[in-house]
């Protein structure tokens, strides 16, 4: 008995010299604290290197003092309507001045369009799935396939993802908007007649890139234009996104990646893709997060769908596709 306390103190000893001295709280406390939840904080540091946790020897965040009552003023004045981009990375007292004060607004006013959003918004938030279904299916018989892809459906997406990153939607409120939203889109691509005039298209997302709503969306408008389109859905190996290009023989292969992509692993994938592919593939890179990818010899950035509209234009001119004068001016007009 004497030996197993003696035992027990050592190895009471041995634990309490080898804890790290490392100050801070953990990302559990960080959310009691703050209010602002464990997913809202993990995406924030990968999309914006801010909050910048430390590590203990397990491995487990471990947020300062200053960083908790950065985050706090932040909950703060994303609940007065600042938006996250515009916060981050602001010292205490800067985010102090910002209190009370009228945050800017980041979407222009127009018109219908606003309240349009808005009350797709609300259906959202009151979890109203049928009238969801029912005001999308609405818009795309009123607008069309690519008005309701640019005008309502991507905004839409956007004022969703800033929602969720200021906490004032659910996760399982994004991922209704995502399932309503991607089952519509299939539905309305599929009713789609056959294309197969070039380029010949593969659409899919890396491995670490899960969303995939940004590719329905260019794969809706390519196949407007009479692009034919291969789409592989998310998550594919990099090997496998190679031997898919060789099996359908693809002319390029298209990208997508959200805006909770980490932004600094963009270039080796791009590398690696660029050295596998014949230089005659060409690599296109979009969706939400493209603002953010750096553009690498042999990768075209799309940061808009019209720039996108406009790359497949490009492509038509470059290879003498039948027809392409008529699609050129009505890009151009």
């Amino acid at each position: 008995m004497k030996c197993k306390i003696v035992t027990l103190l050592h190895l009471v000893k041995f634990l309490y010299r080898t804890k790290p001295d490392m100050p801070g709280l953990t990302i559990a406390a960080v959310e009691r604290d703050t209010g602002l939840s464990k997913d809202v904080l993990r995406v924030w540091e990968r999309r914006y290197g801010f909050p910048k946790p430390d590590r203990n020897a397990g491995g487990d965040r471990l947020y300062s003092d200053e960083q908790v009552k950065q985050l706090r003023l932040i909950k703060r004045l994303l609940d007065q309507g600042h938006r996250p981009r515009h916060l981050m990375g602001a010292s205490v007292d800067e985010l102090k001045r910002l209190i009370g004060r009228r945050p800017e607004l980041t979407i222009r006013a127009t018109g219908d369009s606003d309240q349009v959003l808005a009350e797709l918004l609300d259906l959202i938030k009151r979890h109203d799935v049928t009238a969801l279904q029912q005001a999308l299916q609405h818009g795309l018989a009123r607008q069309g396939l690519q008005h309701f892809v640019q005008d309502i459906i991507a905004p839409l997406a956007r004022c969703v993802g800033e929602a969720w990153e200021s906490n004032t939607l659910e996760i399982f409120e994004e991922h209704l908007f995502t399932e309503v939203t991607e089952r519509l889109l299939r539905q309305a691509i599929g009713a789609l007649p056959p294309s197969a005039q070039r380029p010949r298209l593969v659409l899919t997302t890396v491995s670490e890139e899960q969303h995939r709503l940004g590719l329905l969306m260019f794969e809706a408008l390519l196949r407007l234009e009479g692009a034919e389109c291969i789409a592989l859905g998310a998550q594919m190996p990099l090997a496998d996104i190679g031997r898919a290009i060789s099996a359908h023989r693809a002319d390029v292969l298209a990208l997508s990646f959200s805006g909770a992509f980490p932004h600094r692993q963009h270039l080796g994938l791009f590398r690696e893709l660029r050295n596998a592919l014949p230089t005659e593939v060409a690599i296109w890179a979009g969706g939400a997060g493209a603002s953010r990818l750096t553009e690498t010899e042999g990768v075209l950035v799309l940061k808009t769908f019209d720039q996108g509209l406009c790359a497949l234009t490009d492509w038509r001119v470059q290879h003498r596709v039948p027809g392409i004068d008529r699609i050129s001016t009505l890009h151009a007009s």
